[in-house]
């Protein structure tokens, strides 16, 4: 081809690029390589579950992390608060917890003979809720409010939560005894179910080789805050402002009402599971530096945002299928947009 004919071409290009980088990402793609970097000083492997974990943090949403015993759910969750220069609480859910255990409570205060409010530790930016099935309906019911709203309402007063507001939460898939399945109403309210497998040979390896060369010393010591809460606030807005093109946005809708319509599914996913997949699928863009969206990142937030929002017909269950094969049958029969 004679170069004279491709030079419009390539203007055409340069044109583009520069049209599709209207937003300034160097600065959060800058905190997200200085964050995986803490993360990975501790945790071999486990790529995907801290880019969901990000992700969720851009998309301002909640996560919740599942996983037999010993995978690294709480320890990674703990490094990614402590990699921020954010609030951190921890909170062990246990069958005797109490919803004021969690909110705060009033306290009658003698000297001004008024009750005065005493926070309890859901009062910060990034609250880990360890094994959240083992705490009672009453008390998972608490976190209905401040997961949505981010406030809550005690005697009739309002609490506005600080931002950024993060709840990540874990549970075990193995034990039945002694825990309470969380309801729909609330698995709703997270953005992304994370399903953490057991590490390679390989990996296996490299931890133990990790295990021995800490000799006794702390695993979260080395880690080193980086992120402000004005900077991830900041992030979360310009997530806000990645664009999508009106064909994507059908795609979405297009992939949510297949699961309602879909034999194998007795429930389907809501309104709010198309508005989780545009949020995290602009959070994945933002994470490869771009500021539109793809249908490969709708592919990618698909599963982690219906996996818990969909349940499967009792009889494709009793034949061993799950929400995971279904959402992929159904991500390649709804037809790309080009």
């Amino acid at each position: 081809m004679d170069p004279v004919e491709n030079t419009p071409n390539q203007e055409a290009l340069e044109s583009d690029i520069s049209f599709t980088n209207r937003i300034d990402l160097s600065e959060l793609q800058e905190g997200i390589g200085l964050i995986k970097n803490e993360i990975s000083k501790v945790i071999v492997g486990q790529k995907g579950m801290i880019d969901m974990l990000i992700a969720s943090i851009l998309a301002n949403g909640h996560s919740l992390i599942e996983g037999v015993p010993g995978v690294a759910k709480t320890i990674s969750a703990k490094l990614l608060a402590k990699s921020l220069d954010i609030g951190f609480s921890r909170i062990q859910f246990t069958p005797d917890l109490m919803p004021s255990d969690i909110l705060g409570t009033s306290v009658f205060n003698m000297k001004t003979t008024e009750f005065d409010f005493k926070q309890g530790p859901i009062f910060s930016n990034m609250i880990l809720i360890d094994e959240i099935n083992r705490a009672p309906a009453k008390t998972q019911a608490a976190l209905f409010e401040v997961m949505e709203e981010r406030q809550i309402t005690i005697d009739g007063q309002k609490f506005k939560l600080e931002l950024p507001f993060i709840v990540l939460a874990t549970q075990n898939p193995v034990e039945q005894e002694g825990t309470y399945r969380l309801p729909e109403a609330q698995l709703d309210r997270f953005l992304f179910k994370i399903d953490i497998d057991y590490p390679s040979a390989e990996e296996e390896v490299e931890i133990l080789n990790r295990e021995q060369n800490l000799k006794g010393a702390s695993k979260t010591a080395q880690v080193t805050a980086h992120l402000s809460k004005e900077q991830i606030n900041k992030f979360q807005d310009l997530v806000n402002q990645i664009k999508i093109e009106s064909h994507l946005i059908k795609y979405i809708a297009d992939m949510i009402v297949n699961t309602r319509n879909n034999p194998f599914l007795y429930l389907g996913a809501s309104p709010r599971a198309s508005i989780a997949i545009l949020k995290a699928s602009k959070a994945f863009a933002a994470m490869s530096g771009r500021d539109f969206v793809t249908p490969e990142d709708i592919k990618r937030s698909a599963i982690p945002v219906l996996q818990h929002r969909v349940i499967v017909t009792p009889e494709r269950e009793m034949e061993g299928v799950t929400t995971k094969q279904i959402i992929k049958q159904i991500i390649e029969a709804v037809e790309i947009p080009r």
